[in-house]
């Protein structure tokens, strides 16, 4: 191996492109060093800079009968870990972006399903509730606030008085205030 030590970069290169597996580590011995200091250098993480310089070896042994590259194998391997430390920059700003955009889309959807629930379950117990008032009652404040009509248009489609509907409307409201008032709080509370 001490031989090898003393072989040129294109010495070893040629080695290399044979399968000589000991130009292969001296290679490796040669710049995994100052490789580690360059790619930390760009990504500032000691073990993201470790693979990077594995990974280009790994790639360099794996290609070795291919290798066909016309600068010199430092200039190689350097360009090799600036490419490969510039794309798991973009990598992570990607996956950085991408996160951040799913944890919006969670709160603002997630969000919004949880007050869709919570609204339609309210809503429930509202109708329960107002199943519960007795019949006229119940059918006056239908008509007023389910179906929008006026006073006015509840009593002549009802044939009773104005005065009757805004009596009946308020007396539904207080019945109602007071049954879903516990309920709208401890809604509240739990939400």
């Amino acid at each position: 191996m001490a031989a090898y030590s003393t072989y040129t970069d294109q010495e070893l290169l040629a080695l290399l492109k044979q399968g000589n597996d000991a130009a292969f580590t001296e290679i490796y011995d040669r710049f995994s060093g100052p490789l580690y200091v360059f790619a930390f250098r760009k990504l500032k993480n000691e073990d993201e800079a470790k693979d990077v310089v594995q990974e280009i070896f790994i790639v360099l042994w794996n290609r070795h009968a291919e290798l066909d590259f016309h600068s010199s194998l430092s200039a190689y391997l350097f360009k090799a870990v600036h490419n490969r430390a510039l794309n798991l920059f973009v990598h992570q700003r990607y996956h950085e972006t991408y996160i951040s955009s799913f944890e919006a889309y969670l709160n603002t959807y997630a969000k919004d399903a949880d007050e869709l629930l919570m609204e339609k379950e309210l809503a429930a117990i509202i109708d329960q509730e107002i199943a519960l008032l007795p019949e006229k009652m119940r059918e006056i404040f239908l008509l007023s606030r389910k179906e929008q009509l006026s006073h006015k248009e509840v009593a002549e489609r009802l044939g009773i008085s104005e005065l009757t509907v805004k009596t009946q409307i308020k007396r539904a409201l207080k019945v109602l205030r007071l049954r879903l008032g516990l309920m709208i709080y401890l809604a509240y509370l739990l939400g």
